[in-house]
């Protein structure tokens, strides 16, 4: 109970945030609640940065760092897969590359005694800083993908997210779909102009939580980022377009013969840093967020049956990533499911909420708050997310009294602002609904 206090309490240490150097922003929370230190360093490098003809350069790159790691230049031997597995397990350390819409991420969480952190820290920056991209091992990860795909293709739930995204973002890079013929395109040396492109220090962002000073935490930076190219490499990337508006319904149809019909319908949102994210979180949580305590549930579920689990979301990124209402159904089932759904959403942004349900929404959001930062591992997300989307570093601290000042009229404005029932794309993926009805059970 203790320990679970302090993590707790750590909302409410203060973010410090300074700029080394090269360029690279600094985000530290210090505490000595446990000897562990966790970093991420966050990159612009996301797949909204893959050519078109190359979609899934962002995601196999980032896979590909781990695969091995040249001699260093101070006389290290390369390293394979297996060497590094067992290195990072020597030192008890846990490291991880990931690539998001918008970032390539690299984790880092070693325990705090200076002589395991220090070792681990310099492993980290030969991963981020000499990765070899063997051709060998590429060739495999790409054939295994591409049986990933296929096997997708077989999948309605795919079938539907894939054509979702596509009319959704209507050609923008969020909607970039990785298929067999752009890994096709993909080869080591695209892996490697990549990097030299996007993975500079002076477009890293770095998130520091845990047992270490200011000067360590400048020191873990400093070293993290030391093999990489120098200030010369920092040129302006070009800008992206930002999402388009749609400017029309939207139908996908498309049959697929399975038990359930997939049903997706939405449109682009917002960017993170909109000011209406407070009122359009919760009040999404009471329109579909909320699981069974959720609009949606209540009128699509319980009282008409026609879904066992129907959901609604936004996912906000450097831009307008999409919201989307979510749900299966019988095929016999699924236009009158439709109809529901669209017929909650409209009355939603028309009218708003009620006071009871803004009340037990608050009540809930609030309420679970502190679950959301009782550990390092998630507080250093919520310090990342602070660093990468440029949020006040006070954000966690006033997070409480600005939900709580959130009323129903500002949800009402800000979901009148946001969406536009009558111009949303609507896909559906299933058998012919005269197809004789299955048991939704």
């Amino acid at each position: 109970m203790l320990g679970f206090a302090a993590l707790a309490a750590q909302a409410a240490l203060p973010i410090e945030h300074w700029t080394l150097a090269n360029g690279a922003k600094i985000y530290l929370v210090s505490s000595q609640a446990l000897p562990i230190v966790d970093v991420e360093v966050d990159f612009d490098a996301g797949s909204r940065r893959d050519p078109a003809d190359q979609a899934g350069l962002a995601s196999v790159s980032s896979t590909m760092v781990e695969k091995g790691v040249r001699a260093g230049r101070d006389g290290e031997p390369a390293l394979d897969q297996n060497a590094l597995g067992e290195a990072w397990a020597d030192l008890g350390a846990e490291f991880d590359v990931s690539a998001s819409n918008d970032r390539t991420s690299y984790t880092l969480r070693s325990l705090a005694d200076s002589k395991l952190l220090d070792k681990a820290v310099a492993l980290a920056a030969r991963v981020i800083g000499e990765p070899t991209f063997p051709d060998d091992i590429w060739q495999r990860e790409r054939e295994r993908l591409s049986a990933s795909i296929r096997e997708g293709n077989t999948k309605p739930a795919t079938v539907a997210a894939r054509a979702f995204a596509t009319a959704v973002y209507s050609g923008h890079p969020y909607g970039q779909q990785t298929t067999e013929a752009t890994l096709a395109r993909i080869d080591t040396a695209a892996m490697r102009q990549r990097y030299q492109q996007l993975i500079v220090p002076c477009r890293a962002k770095l998130s520091i939580v845990g047992a270490v000073t200011r000067a360590q935490a400048e020191g873990i930076a400093n070293a993290m980022l030391s093999r990489l190219p120098g200030p010369e490499a920092c040129t302006p990337l070009p800008a992206i377009a930002p999402v388009p508006a749609l400017a029309e319904s939207k139908e996908v149809r498309i049959p697929f013969e399975s038990a359930q019909t997939h049903v997706y319908i939405g449109q682009p949102g917002y960017p993170r840093k909109d000011p209406d994210h407070f009122a359009l979180n919760l009040g999404n949580y009471i329109l579909g967020g909320g699981g069974f305590v959720s609009r949606l549930t209540d009128e699509v579920r319980e009282k008409r049956g026609l879904t066992y689990s129907v959901y609604s979301g936004f996912a906000p990124g450097l831009d307008a990533g999409a919201f989307r209402v979510g749900f299966q159904t019988r095929p016999d089932q699924a236009a009158e499911a439709v109809k529901v759904a669209r017929e909650v959403l409209a009355k939603f942004v028309a009218e708003g909420p009620t006071q009871n349900e803004l009340k037990a929404a608050k009540d809930n959001l609030i309420g679970g708050f502190p679950l959301l930062l009782d550990s390092n591992r998630k507080l250093i997300g919520n310090v990342a997310n602070i660093a990468w989307n440029d949020l006040p570093l006070d954000y966690l601290d006033t997070w409480t009294a600005r939900m709580n000042a959130v009323t129903a009229a500002d949800i009402k404005a800000a979901f009148a602002r946001k969406l536009q029932p009558d111009r949303m794309v609507t896909v559906v993926v299933g058998s012919d609904p005269q197809a004789k009805p299955q048991d939704s059970k």
